[in-house]
């Protein structure tokens, strides 16, 4: 076995002309919408793991991936269009070319990190052992702790209140591929199998940020979300399932239960803050921001941070390194 150590977010080979945010059209698909599109697709995860850890070039991923040629090219071309790989030629006369992380690419690290944290502690088995994240700052393993950068203090979600900005709207965050079902082969080589289960279903990932938004009763997720009650039901039930609510009595009637976040389910909101605060500084909307979070703690707009749960010092991708065992 082999190990590779690199620093999350080493200046990229490249400096992309392009890598600015993108300026969205009014109406259309907002920044959540874009973010869930790409985080919400297993293989996406995958391809970017390993382009953290160096691959850069199609072969590489079909010998750590068991991926097919069709969805590996699609996947890399999905990533190319959203600005998160370059495409560069490294050999002109046979016309060869790799994909470059770009600074948006690279600037995705944190995501990874609340995922696999989240994952590591929540999930207890895993068809592939977990990256090894060190902080070289002072030398140790740790987890990565969601904070606010405003004031520099610990953050959960209950120290959070907000919602739908100027461009957030139900409609307009549902990613641009509706639903995505993980394959058999993804599912062998996947490291976040109940992230998926979260955010790897348009209806999943709409409940999950209605229940962050305050919702707790079956008629709360149908009014905001406009599914249909099966659905909702089917989500509701995954969701207790794999521990990520638990149904209570219903406060009005008994046979109206409610559902609120777990601990499992509570542990997951640096994932989503995380991801929304990537998507909002890479695509703009010309309304505004999809969300708005506030600090209840400070008062101040809420700016994702991560700290080193060792030494306490706020993370840099220059500081943080993933060692991957490989076979």
């Amino acid at each position: 076995m082999t190990q590779q150590s690199v620093p999350l977010d080493a200046p990229p080979v490249l400096v992309h002309p392009g890598d600015k945010p993108t300026r969205l059209p009014r109406g259309t698909t907002n920044a959540v919408g874009h973010t869930l599109g790409l985080i919400g697709d297993e293989w996406n995860l995958l391809i970017l793991r390993w382009a953290m850890l160096g691959v850069r070039r199609y072969g590489g991923w079909r010998e750590v991936l068991p991926i097919s040629h069709a969805v590996l090219t699609r996947r890399l071309a999905s990533l190319t269009e959203m600005g998160v790989f370059e495409r560069v030629e490294y050999q002109a006369s046979a016309r060869r070319f790799e994909y470059a992380l770009t600074k948006r690419g690279r600037d995705l690290w944190p995501v990874l990190l609340t995922i696999w944290t989240w994952e590591a502690q929540w999930v207890p088995t895993h068809v592939e052992s977990l990256p090894q994240m060190v902080h070289r700052t002072c030398g140790r393993d740790f987890s990565p702790v969601f904070g606010c950068g405003s004031c520099g203090k610990p953050a959960e979600a209950r120290d959070v209140t907000g919602g739908f900005g100027p461009s957030g709207t139900w409609n307009r965050s549902v990613p641009a591929a509706t639903t995505r079902r993980r394959s058999a082969s993804a599912e062998g080589a996947g490291m976040f199998p109940e992230t998926m289960g979260l955010i790897g279903n348009r209806w999943s990932a709409a409940l999950l940020g209605a229940a962050f938004q305050g919702a707790h009763r079956f008629r709360d997720f149908e009014h905001r979300l406009g599914a249909p009650p099966t659905i909702i039901s089917d989500r509701l039930r995954a969701f207790c399932e794999i521990g990520v609510f638990e149904q209570t009595p219903g406060t009005d009637r008994p046979d109206w239960p409610g559902y609120h976040f777990t601990q499992k389910g509570r542990a997951f909101f640096p994932v989503i803050m995380t991801a929304v605060d990537w998507g909002q500084r890479w695509f703009r909307a010309a309304e505004g921001p999809a969300l708005v979070y506030t600090h209840k703690n400070c008062g101040q707009d809420l700016k994702a941070q991560l700290a080193c749960d060792q030494c306490g010092a706020v993370l840099r991708g220059t500081e943080v390194s993933v060692i991957s065992g490989t076979t």
